[in-house]
């Protein structure tokens, strides 16, 4: 089935689609640089297995990845303390919203797994270690540099100060998990690792780029250099597929099926495993904080393609 699509053809008609489409969600306006983006915008790059690239709308331009940077910060963590992690982490869906502190009282300060919210702020608390965090946030920043091979990917400081200045909420989380001893470092310095890798800014080509060792159980395709096992991509992979749009999690599996992951500046990273990696843009939000034009366009992608993690084996 795979010589019979064409991709580029695919990629560009889901663009021109997605510029016309009525309902374009609502930017994040609780973090003012995130609030003025033009929703209008949208864009779309499929990397294939052989490095292929199709690209079509604004797929050059550059956006705060936020919380797609939890997949890269689990990744580092994982290879710091290994399978350790999940006795500070659980590997349930939530089915709370991102933000939310109302089961960490009842599960002892775990929360329910590592891309909400206060999952990836204990992962920041793993990878800070003894470091600063400035050399945690260094860390972060130089894996996606390598995984893409392209040094020009950097951390918009006008996202992290808002984020500094607006991230009440996840003090909150991150001062009860100390509460319970599940952060162990001073909540600003963990802190100020988490917002700053939400803050890196990436566009859909280097996105989809970054993705790949979870494509290619855990090797980088153009090295060849193993960045994971396979068996860890595989579970990387499983939490994005039953954990990576929070509590809009089980409609975006039904409705794509394929592991993925949203930030509320309208990306989502999604695998096609042994296939592609996937990255969209758009900035408009439904109302569970995943991008809106972006998920109708992965949805119409798996449509006309046949991808799934469900697929029969052919």
């Amino acid at each position: 089935m795979g010589a019979e699509i064409d991709l580029s053809t695919i990629v560009a008609e889901i663009a021109a689609e997605m510029a016309t489409a009525p309902d374009r969600g609502t930017p994040a306006d609780y973090i003012p640089p995130l609030a003025g983006i033009d929703p209008a915008r949208f864009g779309i790059a499929v990397v294939e297995a052989d490095g292929t690239c199709h690209l079509a709308g604004d797929a050059e331009d550059a956006f705060s990845i936020q919380s797609i940077s939890k997949v890269f910060a689990l990744t580092l963590a994982l290879g710091h303390v290994g399978d350790q992690l999940w006795a500070r982490v659980g590997r349930e869906p939530s089915g709370s919203a991102f933000n939310s502190i109302v089961q960490l009282e009842f599960e002892h300060g775990i929360p329910r797994n590592p891309f909400i919210n206060a999952g990836a702020i204990v992962v920041a608390d793993i990878l800070l270690g003894r470091h600063q965090p400035r050399e945690a946030i260094g860390e972060i920043l130089r894996f996606v540099r390598m995984l893409t091979d392209d040094d020009t990917i950097v951390i918009d400081r006008a996202v992290a100060e808002a984020e500094l200045a607006t991230g009440d909420r996840n003090r909150a989380l991150a001062s009860y998990m100390r509460s319970f001893g599940n952060v162990h470092h001073d909540v600003e310095r963990t802190l100020g690792v988490y917002f700053h890798q939400c803050a890196i800014a990436m566009s859909c080509r280097q996105l989809a780029l970054a993705g790949r060792y979870l494509m290619a159980d855990g090797m980088l395709p153009s090295t060849a250099r193993r960045i994971v096992s396979a068996q860890r991509a595989r579970r990387i992979n499983a939490l994005m597929l039953t954990c990576g749009h929070y509590d809009g999690s089980g409609e975006f599996a039904f409705r794509v099926g394929l592991p993925g992951k949203s930030g509320v500046g309208g990306g989502i990273l999604a695998i096609v495993p042994g296939r592609a990696s996937v990255a969209v843009w758009s900035p408009g939000l439904n109302a569970r904080g995943n991008s809106q034009l972006g998920t109708l366009a992965l949805e119409r992608l798996v449509q006309r393609t046949g991808w799934s993690v469900f697929e029969p084996a052919r």
